[in-house]
């Protein structure tokens, strides 16, 4: 793993320029939109209605606003990038029908949360607590989490993991593909130094490896397949057909970097 991070001035300069060259397209906050509609699927699953939901690292409010369209619930988004924040707001005053659920979203740092303790039933992290920089803002950011949540709440974290981008790398390695980097931007968390860093106030229900079939079709079969067809395709290429095909595989194995932790507050 590469050791030329980007500092914190980085990261926030990194997010500003995506959300304006991206605009309200959920590349802003990341190009693998199958991946995207993969976790927002598994999330929905956590959310019932009539809940207060708190969504931190929002971006543009893409997936944001299919919680609410497919929930009833109250959810506010909040994002440390104000232009992520301006693009949410735009995006939401361009929603033509009306939502079953009520939206709101503001700039908002996890690392200060500038929200009551216990207030909401569910708090959904979507890539946001890898882009803190260190462990000890990483740490910082899962506990305002913890303490904005009610007793019996959920936190919903979707974040990359270290564990899951080894065995990924493991398996490319077996057929001589080069190595996948952590991007300078993000720094992969242990999945047992959450667990230590939220516990006794959490309790892990579950670890969703949801993305694990599609991180192996299109991160290690779909090279290997361009590489022994010696097909002039670009496999990092998220749009393809095959990468759709493969987003609605049940997830099988344990090579997903992006996975679902599911905590529920004592």
């Amino acid at each position: 793993m590469s050791d030329d991070k980007f500092s914190l001035d980085q990261i926030r300069e990194h997010w500003t320029r995506q959300a304006m060259e991206h605009g309200q397209s959920p590349a802003a906050s990341w190009s693998d939109v199958n991946v995207i509609e993969m976790e927002i699927r598994e999330i929905l699953q956590y959310l019932a209605e009539g809940e207060r939901v708190l969504d931190v690292g929002c971006g543009t409010g893409y997936s944001t606003l299919q919680f609410a369209a497919q929930r009833r619930i109250a959810i506010r988004g909040l994002d440390l990038i104000p232009e992520m924040i301006a693009e949410a707001r735009a995006r939401l005053r361009n929603v033509v029908t009306g939502l079953p659920g009520t939206v709101d979203f503001g700039v908002g740092d996890i690392t200060g949360l500038n929200e009551p303790d216990s207030t909401y039933d569910k708090v959904v992290v979507i890539r946001a607590i890898i882009n803190l920089g260190d462990w000890p803002r990483q740490r910082q950011g899962l506990g305002e989490c913890v303490r904005v949540l009610k007793p019996g709440g959920l936190l919903l974290l979707s974040e990359a993991t270290l564990q899951g981008w080894r065995q990924l790398n493991t398996f490319r390695r077996e057929w001589n593909l080069p190595e996948i980097p952590v991007p300078p931007f993000n720094r992969y968390l242990d999945q047992e130094e959450v667990c230590s860093a939220v516990a006794p106030g959490l309790e892990l229900v579950k670890l969703v490896d949801f993305a694990s079939t599609y991180y192996v079709g299109t991160r290690v079969l779909k090279p290997l397949l361009a590489r022994a067809l010696g097909a002039t395709v670009d496999v990092a290429n998220p749009e393809m057909e095959w990468n759709r095909w493969f987003a609605q595989l049940p997830a099988v194995g344990n090579y997903g970097t992006q996975k679902l932790f599911v905590f529920r507050k004592a």
